[in-house]
């Protein structure tokens, strides 16, 4: 990239590592003016040259000040430097739309299956990625802050660029290689922007390539890549989802019993619970009669089955929003579903019981009822929400979705 600046005679103070702009108080005349072209290839050159014989804190310091004052001289006094716009800050017309999420997950899906023609990876690996990183930049915003694009991958900085690099925004191939970066590029403009969604798929998609395409090294590029087997667990998971309808869109929802039946429930969530040592309620109880039928508020994976002494019979599924889903004291279970099966919204799972508090089969010790919890992933832990806000929802989507039928 050539800079073209317009500068005193005494302007430019050049050193091994930094381009220093000095300005005299005097006024600059015309004729004391003169053109100066910078090439930042051969500046950058220069002071990586001058790295390996520098104290690393040195380093940093310089480096990072001499770019800066680089950046700094040509904003400032070149004209032809301030109107430059950049891939990502392009202003959009006033008459564009926003587009709708029906059409940013064809986006996405595009994405997924042009990264897939280049890797061989099957696109529902890469969309149950994508999906891994949204939920944890939504369960933790503030430290994941992403570019607004389409994916919700994040790759820190360092990370991609290197962590000697000084420029964290570098997208010089040559240059993140030399400093140990990840970055790579994924549209064939010859750069590795870590804003450019082509760019961080492929990067992702080289970085478990490595291990291969087949199933189980495709999950020790996972683990490679997370060091967190939770996280290789979840990809898998969404990856089977993803698979299975061959669609991005499954975040429908269901009442966990039929609309219909005779229930009742009220927000107990934070309530004081006794049995087994003080306790808080992490969950809304939905009152109904034995037998009633319980089922999957979500599309998800059947994690857990079986007896446990506070929930008794009990269920737990993990939905595409890293959300486990806990259903107990039933009276019993589907036959059908196991663990490791894939459910949907509405399908029967189990049925209204008063099981728990207790060894296996331990019954009755309260009014049948069920208790339903949800638990957000974070990437390390769970915490407990209130599920009431949610349930309160999907009922009166229900009750819409009956009388719309009806008026047709």
């Amino acid at each position: 990239m050539k800079i073209t600046c317009f500068l005193g005679k005494r302007s430019l103070l050049r050193s091994s590592i930094s381009i220093i702009p000095y300005y005299s108080t005097n006024r600059i005349k015309t004729n004391d003016m003169q053109m100066l072209t910078a090439d930042k290839e051969a500046i950058e050159t220069d002071m990586r040259r001058n790295w390996e014989q520098q104290p690393l804190t040195t380093i940093r310091k310089w480096a990072a000040f001499g770019l800066a004052a680089l950046m700094a001289s040509s904003a400032a006094l070149s004209p032809c430097s301030a109107a430059v716009p950049t891939a990502h800050s392009e202003a959009k017309p006033a008459s564009a739309k926003e587009p709708t999420e029906a059409e940013r997950m064809a986006q996405r899906r595009n994405i997924f299956e042009q990264t897939s023609t280049l890797t061989g990876i099957p696109w529902y690996y890469l969309a149950a990625i994508d999906q891994y990183e949204r939920t944890l930049t939504k369960a933790r915003p503030k430290a994941r802050p992403v570019s607004g694009g389409l994916l919700s991958i994040y790759i820190p900085p360092s990370r991609w660029s290197g962590a000697l690099n000084p420029d964290e925004a570098e997208t010089s191939l040559a240059a993140i290689r030399h400093f140990g970066g990840i970055g790579r590029d994924g549209d064939g403009d010859g750069k590795a922007d870590r804003l450019n969604d082509a760019d961080v798929m492929y990067t992702i998609a080289s970085h478990v390539l490595a291990h291969g395409t087949a199933t189980d090294d495709f999950a020790i590029g996972l683990w490679e890549y997370y060091r967190n087997t939770r996280a290789v667990q979840r990809v898998m998971q969404f990856s089977r989802l993803y698979d299975a309808f061959d669609r991005l869109d499954l975040f429908e929802h269901a009442f966990p019993l039929p609309v219909r039946a005779n229930y009742s429930y009220r927000s107990t969530w934070g309530a004081r619970r006794g049995w087994g040592g003080y306790r808080i309620h992490e969950g809304t109880d939905i009152f109904a009669g034995y037998g009633v039928p319980v089922r999957s508020t979500c599309y998800g994976i059947v994690e857990v089955k079986g007896w446990n002494p506070f929930g008794g019979w009990r269920i737990g599924i993990r939905d595409l929003d890293n959300v486990y889903h806990y259903y107990a004291h039933l009276s019993g279970f589907e036959r059908k579903v196991a663990v490791g099966d894939i459910v949907t919204p509405g399908q029967t799972i189990g049925w209204v019981g008063s099981s728990g508090y207790g060894k296996p089969g331990t019954s009755g010790k309260f009014p049948p009822h069920l208790h339903y919890g949800v638990y957000r992933d974070r990437g390390l832990v769970e915490w407990a929400f209130d599920p009431y806000p949610s349930l309160k929802s999907w009922e009166q989507e229900e009750w819409r979705k009956i009388r719309g039928k009806k008026n047709k």
